[in-house]
């Protein structure tokens, strides 16, 4: 059976998609899209019409790519008011060989989680610390070790149940079950995780369209974050301040024209706009880079100031990302302010190279890895709707533009 996985990130700007095939333990691309999205603020749903309308259109998208109906999927949950808790259980190996099998690990897991109170937050997920069998501690996986007692830490990540319970309902009225929720900030690290940064205290900063949101991580365990109230928006209304054009033109101005950083701007390179009062504006790139540089070097100083309050602890790593992280110069910025402590994520996916995705792609991988856990197979198309969509797909589509016959190497921790 193919396994093929469907994820949503549900932006303030934009609804994000993605579709992959896990394969021989690597991740294929099928199909991603952005959709304007609307009825959402601040990552939180404000008009249900609206935001259904948005998500149906993006899912439309992707079924008309595939030639398949999308029925279930991944969805991430706004991380608004997120806690992060350090739990601990513990339960006896009650089988005959005394075998340490997944599902003592799911048990145990679960038995840590039992205590705590969940009438005004709903658990999103668990993350495990290590495990403890017997005298031994500081265990990664203890699956197949013999012994009796098994002990697990773990951080408990819960939010308000309004943002679990908005989105879910939203998704349902439409027709799509909801097979595993996380959050953004879950999904980024497991897009950007490797053994050189496994180990270590780092934080991720996701610069959204309205908000930014800063984690920090502990041993690729997420254990607090923060959200800034400033994004991309917040760039696009300097620009229509500064010259008094319209947010649809900034905006245009900002990916085509603008620079995050003035260093390679050039004062002969210039374009002409109409402004809101129908004059005829020309503005060289220099002078608007100047704009856009100003706003992302608050954005990113806020940012560091909000890493140094979630800890005190030496940081090895900052990774950022977000679709502001792909403008031209942004490397610039990232050095002036963090030094070369920073780096700007890199979604090694083919077909996906805009850090946009990087939450979509990351959910997914931290699916399977819980699949992993459970020791579980599953997909979220059947077999006769993979069949029809890669016959289809394989008339639509020349070998050299196809999808699925490009893999990358997306390995996962064992």
């Amino acid at each position: 059976m193919k396994h093929i996985y469907t994820s949503l990130d549900i932006g303030s700007d934009t609804i994000k998609i993605v579709v992959c095939e896990l394969y021989k333990n690597k991740l294929n691309l099928l199909a991603s899209s952005s959709y304007k999205s609307k009825g959402v603020k601040n990552g939180l749903i404000t008009d249900v019409d609206l935001a259904s309308q948005s998500i149906k259109s993006a899912i439309g998208e992707i079924e008309e790519m595939l030639d398949i109906k999308i029925k279930k999927l991944i969805v991430s949950i706004p991380s608004f008011n997120a806690e992060y808790s350090v739990i601990k259980g513990n339960i006896k190996i009650t089988n005959s060989e005394s075998i340490v099998t997944s599902d003592d690990i799911i048990n145990v897991l679960e038995e840590a989680a039992k205590n705590n109170n969940y009438s005004t937050r709903e658990m999103i997920t668990i993350l495990p610390v290590d495990y403890s069998l017997d005298d031994k501690a500081f265990i990664k996986n203890p699956n197949g070790m013999r012994g009796t007692n098994l002990g697990c830490r773990a951080v408990l990540v819960t939010t308000p149940k309004k943002n679990v319970y908005s989105v879910i309902g939203l998704l349902e009225n439409i027709g799509i079950e909801v097979v595993d929720i996380s959050l953004n900030n879950i999904g980024d690290l497991y897009s950007f995780n490797n053994k050189n940064i496994e180990d270590k205290v780092g934080a991720i900063i996701n610069i959204g369209s309205e908000i930014t949101t800063v984690s920090l991580y502990n041993k690729s365990i997420l254990v607090k974050s923060s959200i800034i109230n400033q994004g991309g928006k917040n760039i696009d209304s300097d620009i229509s301040y500064m010259y008094k054009i319209d947010i649809p033109t900034a905006k245009r101005l900002k990916y085509k024209f603008a620079l995050a950083h003035k260093k390679n701007a050039s004062v002969n390179d210039i374009i002409e706009v109409k402004s809101a009062y129908d004059e005829h504006l020309k503005i060289n790139q220099f002078e608007i880079s100047t704009v856009v540089m100003s706003r992302l070097e608050e954005i990113l100083e806020t940012a560091k100031k909000e890493i140094n309050l979630l800890t005190s602890k030496k940081i090895d790593y900052i990774i950022i990302t977000g679709g502001t992280s792909n403008m031209p110069g942004f490397e610039y910025i990232v050095r002036d302010v963090f030094g070369d402590n920073a780096n700007i994520g890199n979604v090694k996916m083919l077909g996906i190279r805009d850090n946009i995705y990087s939450s979509c792609v990351g959910n997914i991988v931290y699916f399977i890895n819980k699949l992993k856990l459970k020791n579980k197979n599953y997909s979220m198309i059947n077999d006769n709707e993979v069949y029809q969509m890669t016959s289809i797909t394989s008339k639509k589509l020349s070998t050299s533009d196809s999808m699925l016959g490009k893999i990358f190497g997306f390995f996962f921790s064992e």
